[in-house]
């Protein structure tokens, strides 16, 4: 595998002779922001953080996604938070695009650069600062997340750098996905993993599922079919998905296609009025 690549957006804004015409999508059953719509003005500051800045790409709507919330976080030198999440019941994903930062997890530090990852259970005691001399970023997932009697969700910290890519049956590796969880652990709710393409592979069907999805491009650029429309996209443009939106893919070249991916999963759906998951 070739070094990883990951866009990471530097805000700004266009100068005034540029057209306003851009790839912004919101449709009922999902939602494209291009990476030309990041910029300085529509970042946003969080509570309990200094030297950071934050775009939102996905919150609760009622009437489309809504179980998850996904930032792309920049924190400048000596930023960080030493509370960084404020609900009990939500847990984390923290994937590094740039540059380093500090994770101290229930007391031991972890230095997370380029394509660190780490799991933070809810409940889990957590800070996070940028001890380096430049500007950092992470994509940070957060989800409540609903307990299942029997299991156990545990924090660990790796990077994509050591974990290999399985590939999709019948794709002579065309198609791959890089798992930071087992699929078959029921104790997590939700997956966080790098799908990548090389140039031809594709998403041979219109997958239709109650999945919701974030899909952030990292790097390449490809055509993505979402519900009834052929979208194309490329390295910092990010995809939101309701669930049961039909989605497709063709990644046309000339590099590879990757994304990080999030997808709700391994829970039973709840039916009765007022009912939690066990």
């Amino acid at each position: 595998m070739s070094s990883p690549h990951y866009y990471t957006p530097s805000g700004g804004l266009p100068g005034q002779t540029e057209l306003l015409t851009d790839r912004a999508i919101v449709k009922e059953a999902y939602t494209v922001i291009p990476r030309g719509v990041m910029r300085d003005i529509v970042t946003s500051n969080l509570p309990g953080w200094n030297n950071t800045r934050c775009w939102i790409l996905a919150r609760p709507i009622a009437g489309f996604a809504t179980t998850f919330a996904q930032y792309i976080v920049e924190v400048l030198p000596d930023g960080g938070s030493e509370q960084p999440e404020l609900e009990a019941d939500v847990q984390s994903v923290v994937f590094v695009t740039k540059g380093s930062i500090t994770l101290t997890l229930e007391g031991k530090q972890h230095l997370m650069e380029e394509g660190g990852y780490a799991y933070l259970p809810a409940g889990a005691v957590w800070s996070l600062k940028n001890q380096g001399s430049s500007s950092a970023s992470f994509h940070w997932v957060r989800k409540v997340y609903e307990p299942l009697a029997g299991y156990v969700a545990k924090a660990f910290v790796t990077r994509e750098q050591d974990i290999a890519p399985a590939a999709m049956p019948d794709t002579d590796n065309a198609w791959a996905t890089t798992r930071f969880v087992d699929p078959n652990d029921l104790a997590h709710d939700m997956h966080v993993n790098i799908v990548t393409f090389q140039p031809g592979g594709s998403i041979p069907f219109a997958e239709t599922h109650v999945m919701e999805h974030g899909l952030y491009v990292l790097e390449g650029k490809a055509v993505y079919r979402l519900n009834d429309d052929w979208v194309e996209v490329q390295e910092g443009d990010y995809m939101w998905l309701r669930a049961f939106c039909p989605q497709a893919c063709y990644a046309g070249g000339p590099g590879r296609f990757r994304y990080l991916l999030y997808k709700d999963v391994n829970r039973q759906i709840t039916l009765g009025r007022g009912n939690k998951p066990a």
